[in-house]
């Protein structure tokens, strides 16, 4: 699952062994009005073919996937470049929910501007702006309004038994000082699914089929 306003394109240089794996991309759709994210993640859920699959959600799609394993079981949850509990928020999250600030962001100028790309991307505007035309495709702003909403009011407190976390150790958005028991990837950011995919075609594998988790 990829992250908020981005498509499964951020997945593009994953490369899985076909002997073993079955690759299913999961794609965002504009939720209806006024769903709970419960209801969202099992809407979700329906894109999923496999019985018991292993889920791999980044930064938003982290936290979707956490959700769709509450009802669905699962082989295993592989979050990265996300939170597993609120605990793990930076603080300007958490002062976001009590103040309402959130609700203020100009996500109505999504189709014209860098919104999300400045937090998501690194380097110069010119980059930035191509890096977010490439892989941020869904521009809806009810469904950045609502993402952003959920996300900001997220109330998991303890994180979930057996989940796997991969986290850049240069994360921006979720800085790695407030996340607890991940496997941390050396000078990862935020987008580091796209920038640092060679760490992953190596290490995904294993992380995927091994007896191992976080916690």
């Amino acid at each position: 699952m990829p992250g908020m306003a981005a498509s499964s394109r951020i997945f593009e240089y994953l490369d899985l062994p076909l002997s073993q794996f079955s690759v299913h991309l999961l794609e965002w759709s504009i939720p209806e009005r006024d769903i709970t994210l419960a209801d969202y993640a099992r809407s979700i859920s329906e894109q999923i073919a496999h019985r018991k699959p292993v889920l791999i959600g980044v930064s938003f799609g982290g936290i979707i996937i956490q959700e769709i394993a509450r009802f669905l079981p699962v082989r295993k949850v592989v979050i990265i470049s996300s939170v597993k509990k609120r605990s793990e928020f930076p603080k300007r999250l958490l002062i976001a929910r009590y103040t309402g600030l959130h609700r203020i962001l100009p996500t109505s100028l999504i189709n014209k501007v860098e919104l999300l790309s400045r937090y998501s991307f690194n380097g110069s505007v010119s980059k930035r702006l191509a890096l977010y035309e490439q892989y941020l495709s869904v521009r809806d702003t009810y469904y950045l309004d609502w993402c952003i909403e959920q996300l900001i009011n997220w109330t998991q407190t303890d994180a979930p038994e057996g989940i796997v976390h991969i986290h850049g150790e240069l994360d921006a958005v979720f800085p790695i000082k407030n996340i607890q028991k991940c496997i941390v990837v050396p000078e990862g950011t935020h987008t580091m699914i796209i920038h640092r995919y060679k760490w992953f075609n190596e290490q995904l594998p294993t992380i995927i089929l091994e007896d191992r988790s976080c916690m």
